[in-house]
């Protein structure tokens, strides 16, 4: 028997016509690269995207033809983020902060004919243009007066290719699963690999992070993504925002210290914000050390990296609720997120601190699980550790131009599940420590260490040692303001992890490397110590009990 109700398609189209009908005069502020503010309306920017959109059937872009931008959070990267997937073809996000050889791969791969980018990323596609033989149209994201001189051919302004085109344009009838998005991952191992997403599955992705149990959001909300447009969809805030009818405050590339960060929030009065934990230990060092306040802010959330508590009771000390979720590229990137609760606050001290910390609890519509090596399942009692793995609607089965497969997807972490359905990231698979035959968690030395006053980031990693396979190598960079010894950072240490885990090393630094999309890069930092010498006492006292 048939089911009675509509077939309707899950597409993007639907977000933008919902957005014009119920939040249409709600406020877009976008910060750009000059300094200077924009303002306008969802109404207005959905405006500009049918102008857009006929534009680019003027160029004779092909259906399902990825269309690529080098561009920071504002509205004209936002006005793509709409007229591209609304008109059939796909909006290919390119991370500005890869290396050029990368940015060349990609493109490449994706066959672009056509890229919209930032005036400050001029420079970039000239070094790089002789190597992208396909490549047409290079449109730049500024007013034809603000058209950066340049030796690249047939350059364009964004404003001068929409400006003669009619505000009004029909949207295909698209099926669901036609492609919408290309994002790639950075490619710390290996080329960087392309995942495709659909109408279907940044729908359902988008409808799940509202949920309130997720971030949470609503008509009465600021929101400000301070996470790239350029990776992941932005967390998929663009299309959250608009179909919540919050104001959306897009910071362009102005959002890096905690000074202007706090500008920011307090002249748009921002609600709930999103950004990886260096951006908020950057605001949670200004605030302390100027004493000003911002007082809009209710929640944040942190991710693309372990959250550590030092981090997560300074922010609150300052009235904001620092939220932890976990995801990544091939799930679009929403997993799992810890949406504080009020039975937290009544757990005994230890319980909660290791409660906020937590990844939180998978949201509706993916399905998270740990196994064995040997792809056994795990109990989910909090205690058994394995390899995360993810399944859902929203996650990817394949790399754009492979193969899908079947199955769950192996997301490279390790992790424990409680049964309450709370992930603990133990570790990424490939820098879990094993020493004398145990598994050591580099994220939790890290956290225990960011507690101290003096350290402003950390890190550890493990290095070959003659004995014991693998030791923990401490490296810390320390604040400013404050001087420490390796030695005092160790013994701080001895009291919040166990024995054999204690590094056997603290070196102090003053800098991490970094990955383009914000990660401390330990792959680098391996190579960086690789010949490191193990102290004497190491050698003889590592994995004692």
């Amino acid at each position: 028997m048939l089911n009675l109700m509509m077939d309707d398609q899950l597409n993007i189209s639907m977000v933008m016509e919902y957005a014009e009908q119920t939040a249409a005069h709600v406020e877009i502020v976008s910060v750009l690269s000059n300094g200077q503010q924009h303002r306008y309306t969802y109404a207005d920017a959905f405006q500009r995207a049918r102008k857009l959109a006929n534009a680019l059937d003027q160029l004779q872009i092909a259906a399902q033809e990825p269309v690529a931008t080098l561009a920071w959070n504002d509205y004209r990267h936002f006005e793509l983020y709409y007229a591209v997937p609304c008109s059939g073809r796909i909006c290919h996000t390119i991370n500005p902060r890869l290396f050029p050889e990368q940015i060349v791969y990609i493109i490449k791969h994706a066959k672009n004919r056509i890229v919209f980018l930032d005036p400050q990323f001029v420079p970039l596609l000239e070094k790089i243009h002789s190597e992208l033989p396909l490549l047409q149209h290079i449109v730049v994201l500024c007013a034809a007066d603000e058209l950066p001189q340049s030796s690249l051919p047939n350059l364009i302004s964004y404003e001068a290719l929409i400006a003669t085109h009619p505000d009004s344009y029909m949207w295909p009838e698209l099926d669901e699963r036609t492609p919408s998005g290309l994002c790639y991952t950075s490619g710390t191992t290996g080329n960087p690999k392309g995942v495709l997403y659909s109408h279907r599955s940044t729908l359902l992705h988008t409808l799940a992070g509202c949920l309130p149990n997720a971030t949470n959001l609503s008509g009465a909300d600021v929101v400000l993504p301070i996470v790239p447009m350029f990776h992941v969809n932005a967390w998929g805030v663009p299309y959250s925002a608009a179909i919540t009818g919050c104001k959306l405050v897009l910071p362009g590339n102005k959002a890096g210290d905690g000074a202007t960060l706090t500008a920011l929030i307090n002249q748009e009065q921002v609600t709930y914000a999103m950004g990886v934990p260096t951006v908020w230990l950057a605001l949670v060092n200004h605030l302390e050390s100027s004493g000003q306040q911002v007082s809009s802010l209710r929640r944040a959330v942190s991710g693309g990296a372990a959250c550590p508590l030092a981090l997560i009771e300074r922010m609150r000390a300052q009235g904001i609720d620092l939220e932890v979720g976990w995801g990544m590229t091939e799930t679009s990137p929403l997993g799992s997120y810890n949406r504080r609760q009020p039975w937290y606050d009544e757990l005994p001290s230890e319980q909660y601190q290791r409660q906020v910390t937590l990844a939180g609890r998978q949201v509706f519509g993916i399905r998270l699980r740990i196994v064995s090596p040997d792809g056994q399942s795990l109990p989910r009692d909090g205690k058994a550790s394995g390899i995360l793995q993810a399944r859902g609607p929203w996650v990817a089965c394949g790399y754009y131009g492979g193969t899908p497969s079947k199955g769950w997807f192996d997301t490279g972490d390790v992790a424990t599940i409680n049964p309450q359905g709370y992930v603990c990231i133990v570790d990424r698979t490939k820098d879990v420590i094993k020493s004398g035959g145990e598994w050591i968690s580099s994220i939790d030395i890290e956290n225990a260490v960011m507690a101290h006053p003096a350290v402003l980031e950390a890190a550890v990693i493990g290095l070959p040692h003659p004995t014991w396979s693998e030791r923990p190598l401490l490296v810390v960079v320390p604040r400013p303001t404050h001087s420490v010894e390796p030695s005092e950072l160790l013994e701080f240490l001895k009291d919040r992890v166990a024995k054999w885990w204690l590094p056997d090393l603290c070196i102090l630094a003053e800098g991490l490397p970094h990955t383009a999309t914000g990660k401390v890069s330990k792959k680098d930092l391996r190579e960086q110590y690789q010949e490191i010498q193990w102290p004497q006492s190491a050698t003889q006292s590592a994995n004692a009990s």
